[in-house]
């Protein structure tokens, strides 16, 4: 079907059939290149109304007052050696962390994936990583903690080496010319985006994020724990994102979804909770602040089990329930405080302030 516009002695033709089978050959790899970045006819729907939530949830850490969280920083009587250490474990992993996920969304699944649409939203994920990045180095200046000590923490303490080592690899084999019509390689993407999706956003930032969030409630580092509010609600998009392209990767690839490759996906996620559990314990060496070593390595096993469940595959632990029920509720981002205490998103872009699911915590 061809449609004709004539405007004054000139006509254009434009040929339907044509362009419905560009459209056709969209897919999440091996799909139509060209040399310019047009987004529509959207075939990833998911993908566009996923970074239009990501744009509004836009946020800035400067906006944040860390007023009060240096004053419990500098003062031994509001805060103790064991509230400055998660937090100190917390910065010491999430300041080099998040700029890894950065880097492989960037420089690894960006490259590789073929639809528009999916390099937009990826694109997306990158920048937020950016501004998570960016708010640990606002932490780290506001509280006066030398930076070199943040450096020497992300190489030095071996649960956190063990744990950037594993997303490391799956990162690293993708780093080269490679041929995606072989299943092999589709596979090696497939592991990379678990990984990265629901591996290691997914529940390995969770361990730290309930201890954070924790102190939070208790009134300790008000300013940190806004942060990584904000921080996790971005964090339950790209969970979305990369679960949502892993699915289509899938679907459009149906050979690679075997038995074996299942139970790798299983296996990997078993490695990354056992990883998770010894960080947990680097972070809690004793039960203080209200926080037990031993909740958190349960909350890490269920947590895991709502990732694997996401993808149809069986959980490790089934059963095991969430040994923080206030989590969902504090992560609610329309029980918002005071317009005057905090000045972000809550005002900014109400309309999705409720993008946090109860099903990502």
């Amino acid at each position: 079907m061809e449609k004709t516009y004539t405007i004054g002695t000139r006509s254009f033709v434009l040929d339907q059939a044509k362009a419905e089978s560009a459209f056709a050959a969209k897919r999440v790899i091996n799909g139509r290149q060209v040399p310019y970045f047009n987004i529509l006819p959207l075939k990833y729907g998911w993908a566009y109304d996923l970074y239009k939530k990501m744009k509004a949830n836009h946020w800035e850490p400067e906006d944040i007052s860390m007023q009060k969280d240096v004053e419990q920083w500098r003062d031994a009587a509001l805060v103790g050696d064991n509230e400055r250490w998660i937090v100190m474990m917390g910065i010491g992993y999430f300041s080099a962390a998040e700029g890894i996920v950065g880097d492989n969304v960037l420089h690894v699944v960006r490259e590789l994936v073929t639809a528009p649409e999916l390099k937009l939203v990826l694109g997306r994920h990158a920048h937020e990583e950016n501004i998570h990045a960016d708010s640990l180095l606002y932490m780290i200046s506001s509280l006066g903690i030398n930076p070199h000590e943040c450096e020497a923490m992300f190489e030095q303490i071996e649960t956190i080496s063990r744990k950037n080592d594993f997303v490391s690899r799956t990162s690293n084999s993708l780093r080269r010319d490679l041929d995606l019509t072989d299943p092999v390689n589709k596979q090696l993407l497939a592991k990379n985006i678990f990984v990265f999706g629901q591996c290691m956003e997914g529940t390995q930032f969770y361990g730290l994020f309930g201890m954070i969030l924790s102190l939070y409630r208790q009134g300790k580092f008000p300013g940190i724990g806004q942060m990584f509010r904000y921080t996790l609600r971005d964090e339950s998009n790209h969970i979305e994102l990369f679960r949502n392209l892993f699915m289509d990767l899938v679907e459009e690839n149906p050979e690679i979804w075997t038995p074996e490759f299942r139970q790798q996906l299983r296996d990997l996620m078993a490695e990354a909770v056992e990883l998770e559990k010894e960080f947990i314990r680097d972070c809690l060496p004793i039960n203080a602040v209200g926080l037990s070593a031993a909740e958190f390595e349960r909350y890490i096993d269920y947590i895991a089990d709502r990732r694997l469940t996401g993808l149809g595959l069986d959980p490790i632990n089934p059963g095991t329930e969430n040994p923080f029920p206030w989590l969902a509720e504090l992560m609610d981002m329309k029980k918002e405080q005071n317009f005057f205490e905090g000045r972000v998103t809550e005002y900014q872009k109400t309309s999705s302030l409720g993008s946090v699911n109860d099903d990502d915590l």
